[in-house]
């Protein structure tokens, strides 16, 4: 899922693929976009792009002469959880190209596309970032820092300090494998309660009797929780990748998949959060852990999965039929004539009836025997009950038109 550093890179992706390059035309937006119309339409303009936190700004600048005369528009975008911006050429757009921003001939015809598979990402027009987001933890350091210990009464502060490190309020730019990989190099149990941990970073304050270097030296040496949330972000962004380099597919992800300490590597311990996000960690989880939570290890690739760790479905009490587990409650069997499915297709991909006829009963998740991915606009992975047609619930995904 996009953070803080993916939206930098993207930042920094879309001013290095746009120097030099003059759009033209109207602003295109896909059938199933999620996202308002963009009343922008041009002879000429460039586009140039900067983030701040967990969101991107997007701006729309008319060059002298171009007709209709207007002024300039900004976009904010906030990428969701498959977010991300593309250039390609104009015919052989990539799937799920929810927005469109074409080059002007003469030159090659190109298009730089915001791409969002599972459509979580949204924009708004007018420029101004959300009202309530923090200062960034990547540019605006200072503030972010003062941000945190001028309100630690607040009671964001009483939640556990994995919890809180989410709060965009004060984290701006953090998510899941940030917040994951900070208080593992710290070795602070996620579910500490927030306020103890930072309290104690309102005592620290450097000597005057140390000169630069030694107060730089001591940073380095030994970082406290918010320079973490300044330097880990800025790593990611210098490891470059993520999409945004030279390298294409998984090959371009290795490096931060090498840099990962703790988020999803092998060994590693996992719970889930009162809002159900998984956070992963090493030893204690700390006192306030949800209770009945129960801690699983990653185990390394290859290795045979226990019976605890299956997901399959249980037997139903007549025999007649499997059903899914509890997980798939929202599910529920519809006949052919109800179904959407039998005369809609998904505009962003080409698939159809077909492939969900031919799906049997499955288990959630990818890679393992009985399970079968659908080619669906969401790109879930779907438990499908024998019955042929069946409603996902919103809270198991989000996977119709």
């Amino acid at each position: 899922m996009p953070e803080g550093p993916e939206l930098h890179l993207a930042s920094r992706f879309v001013n290095a693929a746009c120097a030099g390059l003059v759009f033209g035309g109207a602003v295109e937006t896909s059938r199933c976009s999620r996202g308002p119309a963009v009343p922008f339409e041009s002879s000429a303009y460039r586009i140039s792009a900067s983030a701040r936190g967990k969101e991107l700004r997007l701006a729309l600048r008319p060059l002298p002469g171009a007709l209709p005369a207007r002024e300039p528009l900004a976009l904010v975008f906030r990428f969701g959880m498959t977010g991300s911006f593309r250039l390609a050429p104009r015919d052989a757009l990539p799937a799920h190209a929810h927005l469109r921003f074409y080059t002007a001939p003469p030159g090659p015809r190109l298009a730089l596309c915001f791409v969002d598979a599972r459509r979580f990402g949204r924009w708004h027009l007018g420029g101004d970032w959300q009202p309530g987001r923090g200062p960034c933890v990547l540019l605006e350091y200072e503030r972010f820092r003062e941000n945190v210990l001028r309100n630690l009464a607040h009671k964001a502060f009483e939640q556990p300090i994995c919890e809180a490190l989410l709060d965009q309020r004060f984290f701006n730019g953090i998510g899941n494998y940030l917040r994951a990989e900070i208080l593992h190099r710290l070795g602070i149990p996620p579910f500490e309660k927030a306020r103890t941990v930072l309290e104690a970073l309102q005592q620290r304050r450097p000597s005057p009797e140390q000169t630069l270097s030694q107060k730089i030296r001591a940073k380095l040496q030994s970082p406290d929780l918010l320079e973490l949330c300044h330097s880990v972000p800025k790593e990611v962004v210098q490891l470059g990748g993520k999409g945004y380099g030279p390298e294409s597919g998984e090959e371009d992800f290795a490096a931060f998949r090498a840099w990962l300490r703790c988020y999803g590597v092998p060994g590693m311990s996992s719970l889930r959060d009162r809002r159900g996000r998984t956070i992963w960690f090493q030893g204690d989880p700390g006192p306030l852990a949800p209770k009945g939570g129960k801690s699983r290890k990653k185990k390394p690739k290859g290795a045979q999965q226990g019976p605890e760790h299956r997901t399959e479905a249980t037997e139903d009490p007549k025999g007649s039929r499997p059903t899914p587990g509890p997980w798939r409650r929202g599910c529920q069997p519809l006949s052919r004539r109800a179904s959407p499915l039998a005369s809609t297709s998904c505009p962003c991909e080409p698939w159809g009836p077909s492939s969900w006829l031919q799906a049997g009963p499955s288990c959630w998740g990818p890679g393992a025997p009985g399970r079968v991915a659908l080619p669906c606009p969401t790109m879930m992975f779907l438990s499908v009950p024998p019955s042929p047609f069946f409603k996902p619930c919103k809270r198991c995904c989000d996977f119709f038109l």
